[in-house]
């Protein structure tokens, strides 16, 4: 069963990290019906660490638009602007996120807040959908420093765990002016660094002191993770071109109610 579960969790986290819907909304709920194994800083270390497949999914996928050695002259120059703008984003994340994360997780990672997080996420893509949004910016190269550092902002409130990492980003960007298919690729690309820090982090942390079994149980997660974050990243990516994100908050708000009935009959807590 174990095996059975660390597939499921894969899925859900290949599935869910990079759309605007709170990974960690689902895997509190996955977590307490598929249980990986008794320990539980393998079962945390488990659901960080299979995150890295889930970016190397979006370097595989966006292969061309992030490495500069694949191009030349003025389109090479462009990739390490955008590379720097990327890390103005990042920046915000490593003081906040060193300063406050442990914190916010330690009170606030239950299912409580992170239903309240989901709603109110929800709530606010679905009016600023019915409000609209000035798409005046088409592509990544075309922003600046300040609106990178800005989204970088916006990306912290994702510390507040249910907010989502991908929403907090994209509704940033979009508030910019940013088109919704560049919003997402840069969400992406975001994820990138922030993603990698977050698994680094967790590695110094908790170390690499793993049985055979536990690295097994890695090794197929990873395998799914990526395979799965891929097609979602493929799939979302030709989404956002033809419609809005509106689906998104319906489903956060369905979610959060879900997470709250089972929180009202006691079956997770």
């Amino acid at each position: 069963m174990a095996y059975i579960n660390a597939i499921i969790l894969a899925i859900v986290e290949g599935a869910t990290e990079f759309l605007p819907v709170s990974s960690t909304g689902h895997l509190i709920l996955a977590e307490e019906f598929f249980v990986l194994t008794s320990d539980d800083s393998f079962n945390n270390a488990f659901i960080i660490m299979i995150q890295l497949p889930a970016i190397a999914a979006v370097v595989l996928y966006f292969w061309r638009d992030l490495w500069p050695f694949s191009v030349s002259g003025q389109k090479r120059e462009d990739l390490y602007l955008m590379w720097l703008k990327i890390g103005v984003a990042f920046a915000p994340a490593v003081v906040l996120g060193l300063a406050f994360a442990d914190t916010l997780d330690r009170y606030l990672l239950a299912p409580l807040p992170v239903a309240i997080a989901l709603f109110v996420g929800g709530v606010i893509i679905i009016v600023m959908e019915r409000i609209g949004f000035s798409e005046k910016i088409d592509s990544v190269a075309q922003f600046s420093f300040k609106m990178a550092f800005l989204i970088g902002l916006f990306q912290c409130l994702a510390m507040f765990p249910g907010t989502s990492r991908s929403a907090a980003t994209i509704i940033g960007a979009l508030l910019l002016g940013a088109s919704r298919p560049a919003a997402a690729e840069f969400s992406f690309f975001l994820a990138i660094p922030t993603m990698i820090g977050a698994t680094g982090l967790t590695i110094v942390k908790k170390g690499l002191a793993f049985t055979p079994h536990q690295w097994t149980l890695l090794a197929i997660g990873s395998v799914v993770s990526f395979a799965v974050a891929y097609v979602v990243i493929a799939a979302f990516m030709g989404y956002v071109k033809r419609n809005n994100f509106s689906v998104f908050g319906y489903y956060r708000i369905a979610l959060s109610g879900l997470v709250l009935l089972l929180l009202a009959l006691g079956k997770i807590g």
